[in-house]
């Protein structure tokens, strides 16, 4: 059976994308695993591959290559779009946010989702999607208002549906809610969309050989609102939602106090636990995962994955990232193409209507 083709966008160039990447994919079992694309430049990954002492063995192609199949079906294919030349000088000064880097960055991610939705029995059609991590002060500086991967995956598949979700060796969490302010979460919350991430979490545990997800549901207020003393979303949004997902067939359970639920999940107690909002999910994700944790959009036509980490400006270029949650990250994408589909790519009985 062939490897999956695994197409890897380096992310923005002056962060620490170029070396996680090179570092992972030193690793000759994570090489053995698939093939793979790299969506970048050339320069920069011979230059993170010097620092780290990682032999290069990649194959480089212009941006403007025809890769026929004999190409595609290589081991390792940088495709190159030679950003190094003028746009960021000698690399030697302080790196940070640009315009530049937010170009590039989003220039790599959608080439690499065109690939992706290429048809079947295209050379070029990627298997997979992992993404080093992007800087969205360098989006929003390249006039790009999207609020993070998640959001332009989404809209690029015309998923109807989709939710970001975070696998780790501790526990697993999806997000009712992702890049939003705080003080809006309350007046985006609706039972759909709390019901979503259940159906879709439920999903991804199937995907991932969970055969009777048992699933935990977080309320958005401190003690999950003490029967409506700390607020009414738990009885009024949350609980219909996980009463709508029980009735379909899926173990929901909840609201639960996000103080405690997650040293429930951690001792094994739950397979997945649904948030209400961005840092609810992910602090309790970091701090037990940190270097292990993998961002999946689940809802997607297209597996995508990435690192749990973002582009660490201050260590960039100076051979001090860990290719851990890279490695993860890959891993989870050839195991996820492996399969029939993404994980909760397709229609079925636990959709909200």
């Amino acid at each position: 059976m062939q490897r999956p083709l695994v197409g890897i966008t380096m992310g923005d160039p002056l962060g620490i994308g170029p070396e996680v990447v090179v570092k992972a994919l030193g690793d000759p079992a994570v090489r053995a695993s698939a093939r793979f694309v790299i969506y970048g430049d050339n320069e920069l990954m011979l230059a993170a591959a010097d620092a780290a002492h990682v032999h290069p063995t990649w194959f480089r192609a212009g941006i403007d290559h025809a890769r026929d199949e004999s190409m595609a079906l290589g081991d390792f294919t940088v495709i190159d779009y030679a950003l190094h030349q003028g746009a960021f000088g000698a690399l030697g000064g302080t790196r940070e946010p640009s315009k530049t880097g937010g170009a590039s960055s989003k220039n790599f991610v959608e080439d690499a989702i065109h690939d992706a939705l290429r048809p079947h029995g295209d050379p070029r059609r990627l298997d997979a999607i992992v993404t080093a991590p992007i800087s969205k002060e360098s989006w929003t500086l390249a006039s790009f208002r999207w609020p993070g991967h998640t959001e332009l995956f989404a809209a690029r598949t015309k998923a109807k549906r989709q939710a970001m979700a975070f696998v780790s060796p501790r526990m697993n969490v999806v997000l009712a809610t992702t890049h939003v302010p705080l003080m809006e979460i309350r007046n985006l919350l609706t039972i759909g969309r709390v019901h979503e991430p259940i159906a879709l979490g439920h999903d991804l545990c199937l995907s991932l050989g969970i055969a009777k997800p048992r699933i935990a549901v977080c309320g958005l207020n401190p003690h999950a609102g003490e029967n409506g003393l700390f607020g009414d979303e738990e009885i009024r949004i949350i609980k219909p939602a996980i009463d709508m997902a029980r009735a379909s067939g899926i173990d929901a359970h909840g609201p639960f106090p996000g103080d405690t639920i997650f040293i429930d999940a951690a001792a094994g107690s739950w397979d997945l636990v649904v948030a209400m909002y961005h840092d609810q999910g992910l602090i309790p994700v970091k701090l037990l995962g940190w270097d292990k944790a993998v961002n999946v959009t689940l809802g997607l036509p297209i597996v995508r994955t990435s690192p749990d980490h973002g582009t660490a400006f201050g260590i960039a270029g100076k051979n001090k990232a860990s290719e851990g949650s890279m490695k993860a990250a890959i891993a989870l994408a050839t195991r996820l193409a492996g399969g029939n589909r993404a994980p909760g790519s397709a229609p079925h009985s636990h959709a909200a209507k």
